[in-house]
């Protein structure tokens, strides 16, 4: 193991130990069934605090718990202008699951959500949570996906792990997605040195 994981380890096991999870309660959703929508997260919004950023409001409220979204797998398969790095989009897998948060959002949150995810679109998804499926979930995926994928920076990784620990999603899961990022921050390191 190189220095430079050695280093991010070290900040990703005191980041997450300093978040306690969200307990997973039914009584969270203050909304009536006509009046929002759910909502599936895997990259940034996962966290209800950079969520808030965006939506003008608290959304911890909203937050339903870990959910898993079969038939897909994560990549970084876009470059965002706004954090200038790579950012997460999910892609078709049958042989793969992605975790991510289940949120029962209102519908006045629709419009701030979407134009926070400028370059994605609607994409309608069935999840798992808490032993039930959920239909017509509305999850975001990239609409012009670059054929390989991009590093993301420190504060982008740093707020995905952090809503992934916040939320609750699997430990092992949050190892994988982990290293997964750290393996292309190295790599893009690599090939800078190398120019």
């Amino acid at each position: 193991m190189n220095c430079y994981r050695a280093s991010h380890e070290s900040s990703l096991k005191s980041e997450c130990a300093s978040y306690q999870p969200f307990e997973e309660k039914s009584e969270r959703l203050p909304l009536a069934e006509a009046s929002g929508f759910y909502y599936f997260a895997y990259g940034s919004c996962m966290c209800p605090v950079d969520l808030k950023r965006s939506l003008g409001e608290h959304t911890h409220l909203y937050v339903m718990g870990h959910a898993t979204l079969p038939g897909y797998r994560l990549g970084f398969f876009r470059r965002s202008r706004f954090r200038n790095c790579g950012v997460l989009d999910v892609v078709r897998d049958r042989r793969a699951a992605v975790e991510g948060v289940l949120y029962y959002l209102p519908w006045r949150l629709s419009a701030p959500l979407d134009l926070r995810e400028d370059g994605y679109h609607h994409e309608a998804v069935s999840v798992q949570h808490r032993g039930q499926t959920y239909a017509n979930v509305r999850t975001y995926t990239v609409t012009e996906k670059t054929t390989g994928e991009h590093a993301p920076n420190d504060w982008y990784s740093g707020v995905v792990m952090r809503g992934a620990a916040t939320c609750g999603l699997p430990e092992q899961y949050c190892w994988q997605l982990f290293h997964h990022m750290s393996q292309l921050q190295v790599g893009e390191q690599l090939s800078r040195v190398a120019r």
